[in-house]
């Protein structure tokens, strides 16, 4: 799980060439941005995007808003100069497409000093060698590419999404691993409200810690989804409760419900408190 000052249950991709779109941001309640300098803009835009992101970046209140820029892939003619402007922006991460290997991203961290590196895994060299990349101390967060992930495998995509199941555990590993926040794909139907609640509570169930978006009015589920709910907060209260009087008492388990609450247990619902009231605290401020 992410830290609780990091909440990114909802990471809504927003295109870096349109003003409006860049405004409107500070207005939705969405967590995270990743402002897109990749595949939102043509070619002929490259240029003036980065200077409009910057613009509006450097004007704009975006209040709790995790501010993650995604620059163009290393390969291409525009990756070194995107990675140069995001070190002089107001924003919290640079976000680097289809990372393969450890010296992409020390070539990108060297043109950020200081600047959180977030790691795009949406090739299969990628997902391979998450581990390593993970693991490097300027990464903080990866994001899954499940459209290029699906293209670049062969296989199929929706449904319950088992064709990329392999791919989605071993980058979620892999964050775990290094202790790393790890943030689902897209869901391209952004109208079927049902599909992407679905897919939303399968990642939950993964562990993932929020849902990458498309489209603004999926926001409310992701963030709903993705939040600990009543029951959920209201039994890691009984079972630390539960825990402590087992340990006061010279025992090393507790029964919550019929079943055994351990050390471990404890620790997860700590983790599920914190998120609450991070959570909380963000709504009441």
């Amino acid at each position: 799980m992410a830290a609780p000052q990091t909440l990114c249950r909802s990471v809504l991709y927003v295109p870096a060439s349109k003003a409006r779109a860049l405004e409107k941001v500070g207005t939705l309640d969405v967590d995270s941005v990743i402002f897109d300098l990749e595949d939102a803009v043509a070619p002929a835009e490259k240029a003036s995007a980065r200077e409009t992101l910057a613009r509006v970046l450097d004007a704009g209140d975006f209040g709790h808003r995790q501010r993650i820029v995604r620059i163009n892939g290393t390969d291409t003619e525009w990756g070194d100069a995107d990675a140069c402007a995001v070190a002089g922006m107001k924003c919290d991460a640079v976000l680097l497409p289809k990372a393969e290997d450890r010296g992409q991203v020390e070539h990108v961290a060297a043109l950020v000093p200081g600047t959180p590196v977030w790691c795009m895994m949406e090739t299969p060299r990628g997902v391979l060698n998450a581990p390593g990349i993970g693991a490097l101390p300027p990464v903080e967060g990866f994001v899954l590419g499940t459209n290029d992930l699906a293209k670049e495998i062969g296989c199929a995509t929706g449904g319950d999404r088992m064709a990329m199941m392999t791919a989605l555990q071993t980058v979620l590993l892999a964050a775990r691993t290094t202790g790393i926040a790890c943030v689902d794909g897209v869901y391209n139907a952004f109208r079927d409200e049902d599909g992407f609640r679905a897919e939303c509570e399968q990642g939950r169930a993964l562990g993932m810690d929020g849902k990458t978006l498309i489209h603004p009015a999926q926001v409310g589920v992701a963030n709903a989804v993705f939040a600990p709910g009543d029951a959920e907060t209201e039994l890691a209260r009984r079972q630390i409760e539960a825990y402590e009087d087992a340990i006061a008492r010279g025992e090393a388990v507790a029964v919550v419900d019929g079943r055994i609450v351990e050390n471990l247990h404890v620790e997860t619902a700590r983790a599920v408190l914190a998120k609450a009231e991070a959570i909380h605290e963000r709504a009441v401020a």
